[in-house]
């Protein structure tokens, strides 16, 4: 296919509508697939949004994908973007390419095992860009064991590989870090604190990129449960949300982690954000699917939400039911003490009387002798009924502190 024609049909679309600017994308990459001829221009930018060449190559690269989901499809597109793309775009083109692919041919990873020595190298070649090649095939062949939630896999397959081996120096950029905290979160034979320590060497790199950030958080979100996974995919997610305020992948983590930590309504928030900030279409992100796995995460939110307003509404219920109780208690202790007191006094009382009848009613005693008798009687009964109410009152006291 004549590259000058492509090239000036490209040219053509820049100021375009947005849908025709894609229309014609897609059939130029079709062409030229149909050629099997490479995209012959390079990429001057990483705005995959609108400018068209890099529009082109990415459709290209995606059906060429799709047609041939291997390791060998990897190291070719690897050597194109080392011929056609710009180092500084690498990191996002590269990445979005290598994992982007790899999540839409999931259903197709290789085995390996095999690929060392001489045959890694009729792979990924033997001259200076080799290394630039491996990484670029090792984070496509991660991508598909990420996509497919093989974490053990994937550890296993970024820490002793031979293609991995061959990524040399790459292997300490952060989304190949990011990649290994992806694994080692959802391992069980791994430690929490070791994935934390990995992921935190991702995230505070100074060359972190958007899928960086993405692999983190997806990695926290599927990871299984430990001390504080909420609370640290809420704040990181957050910080995501506040770098990349149009990306609906981060407001949806974001709703995760609110949702872990019981913050619901705010977690409701941010998944509504993310439906809405959701495209309608796209290459690799199937707007159905995603709307369905937000929609279910919705669903959950609000349902917890609910729940945890009944559970509030019953919990207010107990509380006044047994703050009720308790003051029943107390009446009712109350009450028992003023019958006990009153029934000392009507006692010492009733003794008083008897006493004093028959001590005015019988005897040879005088007048004197009498008025003494009946004073000292009832000082006796007076200190009984006193201390029947003393004691009553100071048990009472003490069961109240208690």
């Amino acid at each position: 296919m004549d590259g000058a024609y492509v090239v000036a049909r490209l040219d053509g679309v820049v100021s375009a509508d947005p849908r025709e600017r894609d229309r014609v994308c897609v059939e130029v990459a079709a062409a030229l697939l149909a050629d099997d001829t490479e995209p012959p221009f390079d990429i001057g930018s990483a705005d995959f949004a609108a400018d068209p060449f890099l529009i082109c190559a990415d459709r290209y690269w995606w059906q060429r994908f799709l047609r041939r989901p291997s390791v060998r499809t990897a190291a070719a597109c690897a050597r194109w973007l080392a011929a056609h793309v710009p180092q500084e775009h690498w990191a996002v083109v590269g990445q979005r390419w290598a994992l982007g692919n790899a999540f839409v041919t999931r259903d197709d990873v290789e085995d390996l095992s095999d690929l060392v020595g001489a045959a890694l190298a009729d792979v990924i070649g033997s001259d200076q860009h080799a290394a630039d090649t491996a990484f670029f095939v090792a984070l496509y062949h991660a991508g598909k064991l990420r996509a497919n939630f093989w974490h053990d896999a994937l550890l296993g397959f970024l820490e002793s590989s031979a293609l991995a081996q061959a990524a040399g120096p790459h292997r300490a950029r952060p989304v190949y870090v990011a990649l290994r905290a992806f694994g080692a979160l959802g391992s069980r034979a791994i430690t929490a604190e070791h994935a934390v320590g990995l992921l935190d060497q991702a995230w505070g790199h100074a060359d972190r990129s958007r899928q960086v950030v993405d692999v983190c958080l997806n990695g926290l979100a599927v990871a299984p449960p430990f001390d504080g996974q909420g609370e640290l995919l809420r704040d990181r997610a957050a910080e995501a949300v506040r770098a990349y305020p149009e990306d609906h992948m981060f407001h949806f983590r974001l709703a995760q982690g609110q949702h872990m930590c019981a913050a619901h309504e705010a977690a409701l928030a941010s998944v509504d954000m993310a439906l809405r900030l959701l495209p309608a279409a796209g290459v690799r992100v199937s707007h159905s699917l995603l709307q369905e796995q937000y929609m279910t995460k919705r669903d959950a939110i609000q349902e917890a939400w609910l729940r945890a307003r009944q559970d509030d509404r019953q919990r207010r219920r107990w509380e006044r039911q047994e703050e009720a109780n308790a003051e029943l208690a107390r009446t009712v202790r109350a009450s028992s003490v003023r019958s006990i007191e009153l029934l000392a006094v009507f006692t010492a009382a009733i003794a008083f009387a008897v006493g004093s009848l028959q001590v005015t009613l019988t005897g040879s005693l005088s007048l004197g002798d009498r008025l003494w008798l009946l004073v000292g009687q009832g000082a006796v009964l007076a200190a009984f009924a006193l201390l029947v109410v003393g004691g009553t009152w100071w048990i009472n006291r003490r069961a109240h502190h208690e």
